[in-house]
């Protein structure tokens, strides 16, 4: 029987089918659009709703479904009654919250408690439900239920409201990683009564609603799974057969790179680390900055990126100087800028953006005391110019592509939608090769401009 995954990220949202194997049958992607309309900027839930109805519809033609998982992107919630949204799921970059923003810092928890650091707009979830219960304080009060992002799918779906560890805790200033509950911050606003009961991620909450039934042709038999958040997601498949310590680097939008077994004293809230909650409610010291955003906003378009391209950029001398990404991330609102005369080489810009990646996916690593096996997942696994600069920068380690069948957060929604079933782990993909650059001295200029 085949599953299907429903994975929304910050820009994308994507239906995957799978096979029994793990291996995507087919990818139905669509925009994830921001509405920039009253009361905030809020997601396009109908428009997200009716992809989703007609993904699985398909999917459901072709045989049946075992199973259903959401995997959401954080820093998202819905608050919902029994009828549907009370209001709009708010946009975490929406500007208007730093209006709140010095009020909302005298509340939030010692980072000792949360392991969640201070985000701009609003990264911290805490801050969006503070903002809506000052601002929109009746429709809160109508809440029945504080939902995040897998979980209201989940709950669209299955009518069963549930809360889920690796959403809660996502820098959210909402959960107490060590207390394995909410923290102070949620019961003092009084929000912990808006959380509906705790459930792992690979539960099955139920069959479909009958409404969903009748729109997709689903069988009454098809599990709609718990779900989890996109990242921890992506680091399940790692946690299967491999011992710590380790590190996952989780590509899109953002990069997030996972200590597994790593030592929480690390972490440094200055430089947007944090701990996140994997799905068995561990603590993982975590990193992150927004590559996929800042890559997109050096190369400018420019035609994929090559090794003998980084390796001029490198002789150059040419340096992209943090940030260019208004959100998150160790340098968040300092400028961007490039240092030095870009030479005339195909893909010289790309390549500039890859190496600026690189080099602060190797900062990442060494704040958070990462070595040995470094497991890079989504896009930028499948950048070879990425992958070798990663290794040139850390010759010590052995950088290597997931290598999953459906990678990504996709690959750890397999598994939730068949926990406790037996199997092999994916045997290890070979090491990436060292760019044949001085990355070493490279990284040391780059490091001193900062």
């Amino acid at each position: 029987m085949t599953a299907a995954v429903i994975d929304i990220g910050k820009t994308h949202a994507r239906v995957v089918l799978l096979d029994d194997d793990g291996a995507a049958l087919a990818t139905r992607s669509v925009e994830n659009r921001v509405i920039d309309a009253a009361p905030y900027p809020h997601c396009d839930a109908d428009a997200l709703w009716g992809f989703i109805l007609g993904a699985v519809r398909e999917y459901a033609a072709r045989g049946p479904l075992e199973a259903v998982v959401p995997v959401v992107h954080g820093a998202c919630a819905a608050l919902v009654d029994d009828a549907g949204l009370v209001l709009p799921v708010m946009d975490y970059e929406w500007t208007g919250l730093e209006a709140v923003a010095d009020a909302y810092a005298a509340l939030r928890p010692p980072f000792g408690e949360t392991f969640s650091p201070p985000q701009m707009c609003g990264m911290n979830l805490g801050r969006q439900l503070f903002w809506q219960a000052r601002e929109q304080a009746q429709a809160v009060a109508r809440a029945r239920w504080l939902l995040t992002g897998p979980q209201y799918w989940a709950w669209r779906l299955s009518g069963v409201a549930a809360a889920e560890v690796t959403s809660l805790s996502c820098h959210s200033d909402l959960w107490a990683p060590l207390a394995g509950g909410p923290s102070t911050l949620m019961q003092a606003q009084g929000w912990a009564r808006l959380l509906p009961p705790l459930r792992p991620a690979w539960e099955t909450l139920g069959p479909p609603r009958a409404e969903v039934i009748a729109a997709t042709k689903l069988s009454p038999q098809t599990r709609i799974v718990c779900g989890a958040h996109d990242s921890n997601a992506a680091l399940l498949p790692h946690l299967v057969g491999r011992a710590p310590p380790f590190a996952v680097v989780s590509s899109g939008t953002w990069i997030v790179a996972m200590h597994v077994g790593g030592d929480t004293a690390r972490l440094d809230p200055a430089a947007d680390m944090q701990a996140g909650v994997d799905v068995l409610s561990r603590p993982t010291p975590t990193a992150k900055f927004m590559g996929g955003r800042e890559y997109a906003a050096i190369a400018e378009g420019d035609a994929a990126p090559t090794p003998d391209a980084a390796c001029a950029v490198v002789a150059a001398g040419v340096l992209a100087l943090p940030c260019f990404a208004a959100q998150g991330g160790p340098y968040a609102g300092r400028a961007g800028r490039i240092a030095g005369d870009l030479p005339q080489a195909p893909g010289a810009r790309a390549a500039l953006a890859s190496l600026y990646a690189a080099l602060m996916t190797d900062q990442a690593l060494d704040r958070l005391g990462a070595a040995g096996d470094v497991l890079v997942d989504g896009p930028f696994a499948a950048n070879p110019t990425f992958m070798a600069a990663l290794a040139a920068l850390r010759p010590a380690d052995r950088i290597r592509p997931a290598g999953a069948a459906a990678a990504g957060p996709v690959a750890g929604a397999f598994l939730l939608a068949h926990w406790g079933a037996s199997g092999a782990s994916a045997p290890d993909a070979p090491p990436a090769q060292p760019l044949a650059a001085d990355m070493t001295g490279y990284r040391a200029r780059w490091r001193a401009a900062l």
